[in-house]
């Protein structure tokens, strides 16, 4: 007969038995080789059942952990030596940098809080931290979420002409109902190559899910909080532009994207650590060989679901993605500016035109590889091509002051409308003025005298007076 081992706990279920096959009248020794345990167990059990006058029907009814109890068998867990309330402050404590358990534990001792070994410390802490750090597990519907974030580990690119080093940082992106993977290498983690990755996960992807969970890293989150986080203009905009929601991940709470979590760890397993001894001169490089490994992770099978990853996202994401835009968004940088009394902004050395009445204020500048967008009050004001020329200026008729305009615009042509449209007299005197100057814009102030003679004085008597021949001493009108 197979006899369980000396001490061990008796199965409550066997427990029952016992006690039903008794009440039945069947001997201690028929029990014994019923339930396959010690006839000295049957003894004790029936025992204590006697002692506390238990029957079967009332311990059917009982959790196993009342049995137990009521027949005497069931170990008291040990007092912990630390107040159930300090449990919190505790952990509190600990997410202070620096802060350790044994700071923490020698701490209480001094203060006589506690009078228990460091290793009885612990085993109490992270009993009571197992009972209240639990997780709750999350169910993705397809095309909902993606999940971005970077690996820590980096891969060092050196360029073959012998130019400087960069160190590349990979990107991962995750969708949360398939787990299908896309990783890259960027040369940074600025905004530009942050929304980039994004954009050509999307494109890998072949469609655009409802919403992105990133972390709180500050090429995508302005303001890091548990409540309200802040997301940055740029990243907001390519949001928009895509259709996307952005839900960063609550700060020191690696489980809002766990997805991402485990899919960073399988790319640096099954992708970055193989390539630990390649050499890399270039990012295209480095990205056809992390395109190979990731085409091959997505194809490994997932015990858990005994798919792989490509064949969930075929079954599950793929189908309720939403189609990609067919404009393409430009990466966009905000910079304040302040108009000058020109009213002109500068914009990398090159200076853009807005609207006089702006002069003296400070606006918003959106800079696009093609546009300079300028914005007050959230409304665009001015809009130009970008220029690359340094020092010039890029400046619209219709931002100019009416007397500027008027200035800029003057020429012989413009003054020999004017005097045609006043008489034949008016147009001769303006014609002589100009043949006595060896340079036209000499003639522009005299003309302009002519000009203020009209408006005073009308049309038609200065058409008059220049049909009067002039004195040889004032050839000329000047003003």
């Amino acid at each position: 007969m197979v006899r369980m081992r000396q001490g061990a706990q008796l199965d409550m279920s066997k427990m029952r038995e016992i006690l039903r096959l008794h009440e039945l009248s069947y001997s201690q020794c028929a029990i014994a080789r019923s339930c396959r345990v010690a006839r000295s167990t049957v003894q004790d059990y029936l025992r204590r059942a006697s002692a506390k006058g238990l029957s079967y029907s009332q311990i059917v009814e009982l959790s196993d952990s009342a049995i137990l109890t009521q027949l005497g068998k069931g170990k008291a867990p040990a007092p912990s030596p630390i107040a159930e309330a300090r449990y919190g402050e505790l952990e509190r404590e600990l997410s202070r940098k620096g802060m350790t358990l044994a700071l923490l534990w020698q701490e209480g001792i001094d203060r006589a809080e506690w009078h228990c070994s460091y290793g009885t410390f612990c085993r109490h802490y992270k009993q009571w931290r197992g009972r209240h750090n639990l997780s709750m597990r999350q169910v993705y519907e397809g095309g909902d979420k993606v999940f971005v974030d970077y690996c820590g580990p980096t891969v060092l690119i050196t360029p073959s002409d012998g130019g400087a080093s960069i160190t590349a940082q990979i990107f991962v992106a995750c969708l949360g109902a398939s787990n299908y993977t896309f990783a890259e290498a960027t040369a940074s983690q600025s905004s530009a190559d942050w929304i980039g990755s994004h954009q050509r996960a999307f494109a890998y992807f072949g469609g655009v899910p409802k919403c992105v969970v990133p972390d709180n890293l500050k090429a995508g989150v302005s303001q890091a909080c548990h409540y309200e986080p802040g997301v940055n203009r740029q990243y907001q905009e390519w949001a928009a532009h895509y259709g996307v929601a952005v839900v960063p991940a609550r700060p020191h709470k690696p489980r809002d994207k766990a997805k991402v979590e485990k899919a960073v760890q399988e790319v640096e397993r099954q992708i970055l650590a193989p390539l630990r001894h390649e050499r890399f001169t270039s990012l295209n490089q480095l990205n056809a060989a992390i395109r190979r490994g990731l085409t091959a992770l997505n194809q490994r099978l997932m015990r858990d679901y005994s798919q792989t990853r490509q064949e969930r996202f075929a079954q599950v994401d793929q189908p309720a993605l939403r189609p990609l835009p067919t404009q393409a968004f430009e990466v966009a940088t905000w910079k304040p500016a302040k108009v000058s009394l020109d009213y002109h902004i500068d914009v990398g050395r090159h200076f853009y035109s807005v609207p006089y009445a702006y002069v003296k204020t400070t606006v918003q500048v959106k800079v696009t590889p093609h546009l300079v967008e300028v914005f007050a009050d959230n409304q665009r004001i001015a809009l130009h091509e970008r220029s690359a020329v340094a020092h010039r200026h890029s400046t619209l008729p219709e931002h100019m002051p009416p007397a500027h305009w008027a200035y800029k615009h003057q020429s012989k042509q413009t003054f020999l409308t004017w005097a045609t449209q006043n008489g034949p007299h008016t147009l001769r005197q303006v014609e002589t003025l100009f043949a006595q100057k060896a340079y036209e814009e000499q003639a522009f102030r005299s003309l302009k005298g002519v000009q203020s003679l009209a408006t005073h004085y009308g049309a038609a008597r200065l058409e008059a007076a220049c049909r009067a021949p002039m004195p040889s001493a004032c050839v000329a009108i000047d003003a």
